[in-house]
């Protein structure tokens, strides 16, 4: 199996597979193929276990259904790209290098990857779409795909090293990095820093990948432009009605 990575801000993992090769996915997340490639969407895929590993894999913030994308006699190419700009970060897993990433982190795998929950808190209403501030787990044998989103930072955490990160900027690290969802100090802090009243620690020793554009952040800033948008066309729509009914009541 070869891979490659292409572009920068919107990158694209491609793959050239051998036959009898494999890669899964989540569904969904395909963005071209060759003809030689076959696809199979099972809830088998990523962890296992059928019905219940799949519903496994949603309580880490995964789908219902896995892709398998499978080279028959010939080579075939497959692709995934990222969904905003950011970078694609391979990683190794074998037991005991586990890794949590965010929600919405895993891009693709080998075969042999698992998903499941690695951590899952309520953080109140409205935050992180009211669902929690929710970890997969990426365990199993093999090479996982991680999509990040905006620049990444690499902080190598040494033994009892303290890093307090916004959560929506942690975008994975080592399963034996030590994680637990902490208030920030200070009543003043809480309620005028504007910066939320949660942080995430993280403790050493192990590697985190810091991400820059956290998606919830994104959503935010877009969502005064699509709110505008809406009421303009709210606006033309109801000027057209009015304009035709106005037409009608003058013919009949």
């Amino acid at each position: 199996m070869q891979s490659r990575i292409t572009g920068t801000t919107m990158p694209v993992l491609e793959f050239l597979l051998e036959p009898g090769e494999t890669i899964i996915s989540e569904a969904g997340e395909l963005s071209w193929m060759s003809q030689s490639i076959q696809m199979q969407t099972h809830t088998q895929f990523g962890g296992g276990g059928g019905f219940f590993g799949a519903i496994k894999r949603m309580a880490g913030g995964g789908s219902l259904f896995m892709t398998e994308y499978r080279a028959f006699n010939y080579p075939g190419e497959v692709a995934f790209a990222t969904k905003v700009p950011g970078h694609i970060v391979p990683v190794e897993v074998s037991p005991g290098h586990e890794y949590l990433i965010h929600r919405h982190g895993f891009l693709c795998a080998t075969s042999q990857i698992q998903l499941g929950v690695g951590f899952q808190q309520s953080l109140g209403a409205g935050i992180f779409g009211g669902s929690g501030f929710i970890l997969q787990r990426v365990s199993g044998q093999g090479t996982a795909w991680l999509e990040l989103s905006g620049e990444l930072v690499i902080k190598d955490l040494q033994p009892g090293e303290i890093l307090r990160v916004h959560p929506g900027h942690v975008g994975a690290f080592h399963a034996n990095v030590n994680f637990q969802i902490t208030t920030v100090p200070g009543i003043k802090n809480m309620l005028f820093g504007g910066d939320g009243i949660f942080l995430a620690q993280l403790t050493g020793p192990g590697r985190v990948w810091l991400q820059t554009l956290p998606l919830p952040r994104l959503a935010h800033a877009l969502q005064e432009y699509i709110t505008v948008e809406r009421v303009r066309e709210s606006g033309e729509a109801g000027a057209i009605g009015a304009i035709v009914g106005s037409v009608l009541r003058d013919r009949f």
